[in-house]
């Protein structure tokens, strides 16, 4: 009899949260975002069933709620697989603070400050903000919430001890690598070398085509 060996089936998570999407990305006040319809696209193309539900107040029909102390508060849930999770993000202005109905000011160690009053543009804004926050908790874009700057992607091995795969110019996965550190130069050619030399081992051709790359 002829043992049949299983393949292990990847989870939602951990196929999603494998997808790059570098190239997506933007930066703001020192923080970086995902574009919703990036996010969506990239998600869909793995999963072309998954679907997405924006909540409504049941009370007031309005895409949010509202506490005039606390603020507004937006909600989304997505669906992929069969599984359903939700997720929630407060209308908030370039500082972090909770935007209302009516501006209003608040103490700092810096004097008075002003927040202004929320718009319609606002809180839209933020319900495709929390979508993709909800898109990450399936595991896309996670890697960005987490302060990495590329995706951990898991090795396959022949045994059960863990051997990192050979990386050569001629692999396809070199222009992946080369992308990567064209974006990622300011990182230093050590740090980059360390993090590329985490999943694969590197041959002395690509440690110089690094090298190169860097220096252009």
């Amino acid at each position: 009899m002829v043992a049949v060996k299983k393949t292990k089936t990847k989870s939602v998570f951990e196929t999603l949260s494998s997808v790059n999407v570098n190239k997506y990305v933007e930066k703001k006040n020192n923080l970086t975002y995902l574009s919703w319809a990036y996010a969506w696209a990239e998600t869909c193309k793995v999963y072309p069933d998954a679907t997405y539900t924006i909540y409504e107040n049941p009370e007031t029909k309005e895409n949010y709620d509202y506490d005039p102390e606390l603020g507004f508060m937006c909600k989304t849930s997505v669906t992929i697989g069969g599984k359903t999770l939700p997720m929630w993000l407060p209308v908030m202005d370039g500082s972090n603070k909770a935007m209302k109905k009516q501006k209003y000011t608040f103490t700092s160690r810096y004097g008075d400050k002003e927040v202004q009053s929320a718009t319609m543009f606002d809180i839209n804004k933020t319900i495709m903000r929390c979508l993709v926050k909800n898109l990450a908790m399936f595991g896309m874009g996670v890697y960005i919430y987490a302060g990495e700057d590329m995706p951990m992607v898991e090795v396959e091995t022949k045994s059960e001890t863990t051997m990192k795969p050979p990386l050569t110019l001629r692999d396809e996965k070199w222009e992946f690598i080369a992308k990567f550190v064209k974006e990622n130069k300011s990182l230093g050619l050590k740090k980059l070398l360390d993090k590329v030399a985490t999943k694969y081992t590197l041959s002395a051709s690509v440690q110089n085509e690094i090298k190169k790359i860097i220096s252009k």
